[in-house]
C-alpha cells in the first residue's frame, strides 16, 4: 500500500479494474441479487461535446444511488444514451462547415470518455444514439402504427417562417420577431404538418398525475396538471348574419367561442377574433388599414408564453354579432393574443371581470360593465382589482333574470338557455393541445411518407423501414438540404409504383425522447421496439433523475408515449416512471463589464481575481489578464451566455474524480440548487486525503484483526468508538434511502472524526474495533468516492471486491449504552452534567447528581427537592 493518495493512479486502476471483469452489466433475473431490479436512470443527454457541472451532480447522484442498492442486493440498471438529433448539431454544422452526423459522433466519443472518468456504474452494452437507423427505425415504425390508428394525422399549421432563409424555425430561432441568422421579419404561416391527438389522452394524463403519481414532487405535478388544464365551461354562438361573396353565412352564421365564466355573459361588450379567423379575414378585403395589422399579427411568436406577455393591440373590423341573450349588437375585433389554433379563434370580451379584457378595454376606449358583485367590495374603473375576477363568494348582477345567482348557478343557467336556443352546452376543454411532430429541418428522424402525384400522401411499407437519413450533408441556412438530395428525393410509390417523393419533414426530437429509456431495456433487439419480456423486467422505471426543465413536455409527452405502446400491446404499465427526482441547478458568480451601448461582456471566475472583506466577502474583483476592475454580477446558474461554466474535466484532472463527486454531493441536497465553492472543492480534496492517512496508518492493525479471530468483548472505550460508529451509520442508511446524499457525506466526515481522534489500545479489542470502523466507513463512503474505497478496501485485505460487499449492518447491541448523561438544573437553571448507568436507580441518579462538582458549589445544605426525569435530567430545588 502506498503512502500517499494519488487520485489519477489510484482512479485509473478502479475504473480498469471495473472494465476488464464488465463490473456494470446487468442481467435480467441475476441471481447474485436477491432483492430484484431496480432501474435508476438520468435524463440522457446531448451531446454538445463536453459534460457541464450538472451532469456531473445529475450522474453521480444516480451513480451514488445505484452503489448503494447494489450493495443491499437489488439488481440495478444504469444506462446512458445520446439525444443526438437536433437543432444545435445543424447550427454547429453551419458554423464549421461539416455535417451534423460528423460533429455529432465526434462529441459523443469525447462525453463518453468523460463519463467513463467519473467512474459511472454505466451498463455501456446498452448505450443508444438516437440518430442511429437501428434506434429512429422504431420511431418510424411507431409513426405508421398511430397513422394507421388515427392517431397521427395530417393538417395545417402555423409556423415561424423566415423569408430570407426559406426555413422554418423553432420559436426560440426568433428574437424580437426576427430571424436569429438572417434578421428577416419574421412571417406566421399555415403549412401541412403532422400532429398526434396526445388530446385523445388528457383525461388519462391528467387523473393518473393527480392521483397514481405518488413518488413525483408535487410541484411537477402541479406543472404536468396545469398545462394539460382542465377547463369546464359553455361553448356558445354569437349569431350574425355576415357573407362572402358567394352568399353564404360565414361559420355558418356563428361565432363560437369557449368560456369558464359564463356567469359574465351579460358583461360581454366586445369579442376578439385571430387575425387568420374567416371574419378578420373578410373584413380586411374592404379595409387596407385591417389588412396590414393582420399582416403585423403575422410576423409576431406564435409562442404562448409570448402571448401572454406580448403587448395587447387590436383593430375594429367593422362587424357585429348578435349577443345571444340580450340581443345587443357586439361590436368584433382582432386581436393580436388569440390564437386560431387554441378553440375556435375567438373570446368573448368581459372587461369588468377579466383582467386582459380590462386592459385591452381601456387601452381602446371600450364599454366597461360590472356584472358580479362581492359583499363588502366597491367597483372602479380606475383600475383592476382581483376580486373582479373571482368565483367564489359573489353574486351576479345587472344581468335581469340570473340576477342573484352564484357563480355555479348563474353558469347552469346560462348553459341551460343557449342550449335551448341551438346556440351551445356545456364542455369540457382542455388548454393541451395536439401535438405538432413536423419539423421543416434536416437532422432528425425523417417522417415515413411518400409524395405520388396520383396517390397522394402514402405511408412507406413497413418492411422499407427505416428510411435512412443521409449523414453526409452539411445545412447553409438555406431551408432543409433534403430538399435538395435526389438520393434521398428519388423513390417510387408504395401504390402505383410511378416515379415520387419523399417526405423532407423530419420528426421533432421530443419523438426520440419519449421511449428511449425503454429502448435501454432491450439492446440488439432487431425484430421490435422493445423485447417486451425484458422491458417488462425493468420497467416501469423505479427511479428517473433529471432536470425541472423538463417538468412538462419531456415527461408529458413520455408519459404519452407509454399510453400508446401500452393500447398497441407492446408493454404492460401505464406510467413509465415510479419516482421522480429533478436535482437542482448548479450555480456560480458572474463577473462582466459593460460597454457605452450597454452590450454586457462576461468573464469566467477562473480569470478574475476577487478583493474581499474582513468577513470574507466580496468588495472588487479584477480581471488577471488586465488588472482592470470588473462587475459583480452575482450567482447565477452555470452557462455559456454568462461564462461562468467550470469545466469538470479540469476539475478531474486537477483533484481527481472522487474529489468532484463528493463536493458536488457535499454541498446541497440534491433536489436544491448548488453553489460552486473552490475552497469547497478543496475542502473535499482534503478530506480524502485524509482518508487515505488515517487508512495508511492503520493498516498493521486491521491485518492483524483480520488475521485473529472474531471479538466479541470490548472496554468501555471501545464500546463508546462502537457505538458512535453504529449510531452514525443508521442515520446515513436512514439518509440514503431518502436521497439526501449531502448528510451521507456528512455522515462519512463524522464517522472519520470518531476513528482518527479514538485512543484505542493495541490489541485484539482495540484492533478489530479499527477495522470494523474502517469497513463501515468504506463502505458508507464507497457510493459517493468509489475510486479510494475500492483501492482501500483492496489494500487493507478486507475480503473480495468493495463493489459487492454487503451493505453494513447496524449492530442493535452497539447502540446500547452502560451510561447515559443527565442534565443537571438548580432551580431551572442548567448547571452540569452526571454520568450515571443505565439501570440505576432514583436513589442513585439523586447521590450522583448531589456528588457533582459542578452543582456543589449552587447547593448549601439539604435542597428542598430532587426532581429525576428518567434519561433525561435532574432538577435540584433549594
Amino acid at each position: 500500500m502506498q503512502e500517499k493518495y494519488s487520485p489519477a493512479e489510484v482512479e485509473q486502476a478502479a475504473q480498469a479494474h471495473w472494465k476488464s471483469i464488465d463490473a456494470y452489466k446487468a442481467v435480467e433475473n441475476d441471481p447474485r441479487f436477491p432483492k430484484g431490479k431496480y432501474y435508476a436512470c438520468s435524463m440522457l443527454p446531448y451531446p454538445s461535446g463536453k459534460l457541464h457541472m450538472g451532469h456531473v451532480r445529475n450522474y453521480t447522484i444516480n451513480d451514488v444511488m445505484y452503489r448503494y442498492l447494489r450493495m443491499n442486493g437489488y439488481n440495478v440498471l444504469m444506462p446512458m444514451g445520446w439525444d443526438a438529433f437536433g437543432m444545435p448539431a445543424e447550427n454547429a454544422a453551419m458554423a464549421n462547415g461539416v455535417p451534423p452526423a460528423e460533429w455529432t459522433y465526434s462529441n459523443i466519443a469525447h462525453m463518453r470518455k468523460q463519463m467513463e472518468s467519473m467512474g459511472l456504474a454505466i451498463d455501456w452494452s446498452r448505450e443508444m444514439t438516437a440518430c442511429k437507423p437501428e434506434y429512429y427505425k422504431w420511431n418510424q415504425w411507431m409513426f405508421l402504427k398511430m397513422l394507421e390508428k388515427g392517431i397521427i394525422y395530417q393538417k395545417t399549421g402555423t409556423v415561424n417562417w423566415d423569408p430570407i432563409d426559406q426555413t422554418v424555425l423553432a420559436n426560440e430561432q426568433v428574437v424580437d420577431g426576427r430571424g436569429w441568422r438572417s434578421g428577416a421579419l419574421i412571417e406566421k404561416r399555415e403549412i401541412p404538418m403532422y400532429y398526434v391527438r396526445i388530446t385523445e389522452y388528457a383525461d388519462e394524463l391528467l387523473d393518473y398525475v393527480e392521483h397514481k403519481l405518488p413518488g413525483w414532487p408535487e410541484r411537477v405535478r402541479v406543472m404536468q396538471a396545469n398545462w394539460i388544464g382542465k377547463s369546464t365551461g359553455v361553448r356558445f354562438a354569437f349569431p350574425h348574419v355576415i357573407m362572402d361573396e358567394q352568399g353564404e353565412l360565414i361559420n355558418e352564421g356563428k361565432l363560437y367561442v369557449f368560456t369558464t365564466r359564463a356567469d359574465t355573459i351579460m358583461g360581454v361588450t366586445f369579442c376578439a377574433v385571430a387575425p387568420e379567423h374567416a371574419l378578420a379575414q373578410y373584413a380586411a378585403r374592404s379595409n387596407p388599414e385591417l389588412a396590414a395589422f393582420i399582416a403585423e399579427c403575422k410576423k409576431g411568436s406564435v409562442i404562448e408564453a409570448d402571448m401572454a406577455t406580448m403587448e395587447k393591440k387590436g383593430m375594429p373590423t367593422g362587424l357585429t354579432v348578435t349577443h345571444p341573450i340580450s340581443g345587443e349588437q357586439v361590436p368584433v375585433w382582432v386581436g393580436n393574443y388569440v390564437l386560431i389554433t387554441y378553440g375556435d379563434g375567438a373570446v368573448m370580451g368581459v372587461p369588468g371581470h377579466d383582467e386582459r379584457d380590462f386592459a385591452f378595454a381601456k387601452k381602446y376606449e371600450l364599454p366597461i360593465k360590472q356584472v358580479v358583485a362581492s359583499e363588502g367590495e366597491t367597483f372602479s374603473l380606475d383600475a383592476w382589482q382581483e376580486w373582479y375576477g373571482a368565483k367564489d363568494n359573489i353574486k351576479v348582477i345587472n344581468s335581469g333574470k340570473y340576477d342573484g345567482l352564484d357563480y355555479t348557478g348563474a353558469v347552469n343557467a346560462v348553459a341551460g338557455d343557449v342550449a335551448g336556443m341551438g346556440l351551445g352546452d356545456k364542455k369540457v376543454t382542455f388548454r393541451l393541445r395536439d401535438w405538432g411532430i413536423s419539423r421543416q429541418r434536416y437532422w432528425g428522424t425523417p417522417i415515413p411518407m411518400i409524395h405520388c402525384a396520383d396517390c397522394g400522401s402514402v405511408p412507406v411499407p413497413e418492411q422499407d423501414l427505416p428510411v435512412v437519413l443521409p449523414e453526409d450533408l452539411v445545412p447553409d441556412g438555406t431551408g432543409n438540404p433534403l430538399g435538395k438530395d435526389e438520393r434521398f428525393l428519388k423513390c417510387d410509390c408504395p401504390k402505383c409504383g410511378k416515379p415520387a417523393r419523399r417526405e423532407t419533414d423530419t420528426m421533432d426530437t421530443f419523438i426520440d425522447s419519449s421511449w428511449y429509456y425503454m429502448r435501454y431495456t432491450s439492446p440488439g433487439s432487431n425484430d421490435a421496439m422493445v423485447d417486451k419480456a425484458r422491458n417488462d423486467y425493468w420497467m416501469p422505471m423505479d427511479q428517473y433523475i433529471g432536470g425541472i426543465e423538463h417538468a412538462v413536455m419531456h415527461l408529458l409527452y413520455a408519459r404519452f408515449w407509454t399510453k400508446v405502446m401500452r393500447d398497441f400491446g407492446l408493454v404492460s404499465f401505464d406510467e413509465p416512471f415510479v419516482n421522480l427526482l429533478t436535482q437542482g441547478m448548479v450555480l456560480n458568480e458572474t463577473y462582466y463589464r459593460e460597454d457605452a451601448s450597454g452590450k454586457k461582456t462576461w468573464y469566467n471566475p477562473a480569470d478574475v481575481e476577487l478583493s474581499l472583506d474582513d468577513k470574507g466577502r466580496p468588495v472588487s474583483a479584477l480581471l488577471k489578464e488586465d488588472g482592470q476592475p470588473v462587475q459583480i454580477g452575482g450567482t447565477e446558474k452555470m452557462s455559456k451566455s454568462k461564462n461562468n461554466g467550470i469545466d469538470p474535466q479540469a476539475q478531474i484532472e486537477q483533484y481527481g474524480a472522487d474529489t468532484a463527486r463528493l463536493f458536488t454531493m457535499f454541498a446541497s441536497p440534491p433536489e436544491q440548487t448548488l453553489e460552486w465553492s473552490n475552497s469547497g472543492v478543496e475542502g473535499a480534496s482534503r478530506f480524502l486525503r485524509r482518508v487515505w492517512a488515517y487508512a495508511y496508518a492503520q493498516r498493521e492493525r486491521v491485518a492483524a484483526s483480520l488475521a485473529a479471530a472474531p471479538q466479541s468483548n470490548y472496554s468501555d472505550a471501545q464500546k463508546e468508538v462502537r457505538r458512535e460508529v453504529h449510531k452514525v451509520l443508521q442515520q446515513a442508511d436512514y439518509d440514503l434511502k431518502r436521497i439526501q446524499y449531502n448528510t451521507v457525506v456528512s455522515a462519512c466526515m463524522k464517522m472519520l472524526n470518531t476513528l482518527e481522534s479514538a485512543k484505542l489500545e493495541t490489541g485484539a479489542g482495540g484492533d478489530a474495533v479499527v477495522a470494523e470502523g474502517l469497513s463501515i466507513f468504506l463502505r458508507l463512503l464507497n457510493p459517493v468516492a468509489p475510486h479510494i474505497t475500492h483501492a482501500l478496501w483492496k489494500d487493507l485485505g478486507y475480503a473480495g471486491d468493495i463493489l459487492d460487499a454487503p451493505w453494513p449492518q447496524v449492530d442493535a447491541a452497539a447502540l446500547e449504552q452502560s451510561e447515559i448523561e443527565l442534565m443537571i438544573q438548580v432551580n431551572g437553571k442548567l448547571r452540569g452534567s452526571v454520568k450515571v448507568p443505565k439501570a440505576a436507580d432514583k436513589a442513585t441518579i439523586e447521590a450522583a447528581a448531589l456528588a457533582s462538582e459542578a452543582v456543589q458549589k449552587f447547593v448549601e445544605g439539604t435542597p428542598k427537592k430532587v426532581i429525576v426525569v428518567p434519561g433525561k435530567l435532574v432538577n435540584i430545588v433549594v
